[in-house]
């Protein structure tokens, strides 16, 4: 069980109507809402990877210190949500070993694991992989294995796989294969979208035929049907965010019940 740490006024969705310069006029939720989802965790006995933005860590230092109190693994999301994409090899470093002492010095723990915002690690930008091995990171889950307009590497494998011998290990968020096609079952928008008993049904088939652990992620807003609208954005981005906020805690509780969760470092034996 994963989650990704960021105000709802930070998505890629609305990057074109809320500038990096704009965010202080928005209120935050970030605490509120993933206070919500720790409360839920607690209540059902579940640990999960939580990771964070450098920029939220560093405006909120006490919601980072009860992640890692209530026994959660603590892993980078990069500074500022800037997309891997739009950064070169020096940018990129910076960006990952910045958010990394961040992270750790409020923390207090090892950070060693990492998801770069919107997936946005690829066939164009692999040397991304190596960077972060030499930053000291651990493991990456930053490659979807699918088609989409944002992001998305379909040729990579399924699951987790080193590029090469001595390389980072890599988690790829987890997709199930029907007709010879990769289909996406590890969460975000898709969870909303469709049917619950679909994903019930898609990550029980990667349990069983497949034998894998699933890799499951959602961000904090997605349980904030009350947040703020974004004046202006584009009807895809609007379904995208807002469709079916209302109905997200429902759902998450039932996949909490339906499987048996845990940290990432702890599922896949990270050392």
């Amino acid at each position: 069980m994963s989650v990704d740490v960021e105000e709802y006024f930070q998505v890629a969705a609305f990057e074109r109507q809320i500038g990096r310069g704009d965010w202080a006029r928005y209120p935050s939720r970030v605490v509120q809402n993933t206070s919500r989802v720790l409360d839920v965790f607690a209540e059902r006995g579940i640990r999960a990877t939580f990771f964070v933005l450098g920029w939220v860590a560093e405006r909120h230092p006490e919601l980072i210190r009860r992640i890692v109190h209530d026994g959660h693994e603590l892993a980078s999301h990069g500074y500022d949500h800037t997309r891997a994409t739009q950064l070169d090899r020096e940018q990129f470093r910076e960006d990952v070993t910045r958010t990394k002492r961040i992270l750790e010095e409020i923390g207090r723990v090892e950070v060693r694991g990492y998801r770069a915002p919107s997936y946005s690690i690829g066939a164009g930008n692999l040397w991304a992989l190596d960077v972060l091995h030499e930053a000291g990171y651990v493991y990456s889950s930053s490659i979807y294995p699918i088609r989409h307009d944002l992001y998305g590497m379909p040729e990579a494998p399924r699951f987790a796989f080193r590029p090469r011998a001595g390389a980072i290990l890599e988690l790829p968020v987890t997709t199930v294969e029907f007709a010879g096609q990769k289909l996406p079952a590890g969460g975000g928008g898709y969870f909303r979208l469709l049917p619950y008993g679909l994903y019930r049904r898609a990550l029980r088939r990667v349990n069983a035929r497949d034998r894998q652990p699933g890799i499951f992620y959602f961000h904090p807003w997605e349980v904030d049907p009350g947040q703020p609208r974004v004046a202006g954005a584009p009807l895809r981005s609007r379904l995208r965010h807002y469709t079916n906020l209302h109905s997200m805690e429902a759902r998450l509780k039932r996949l909490l019940g339906d499987f048996t969760w845990g940290r990432m470092d702890e599922v896949f034996d990270v050392r």
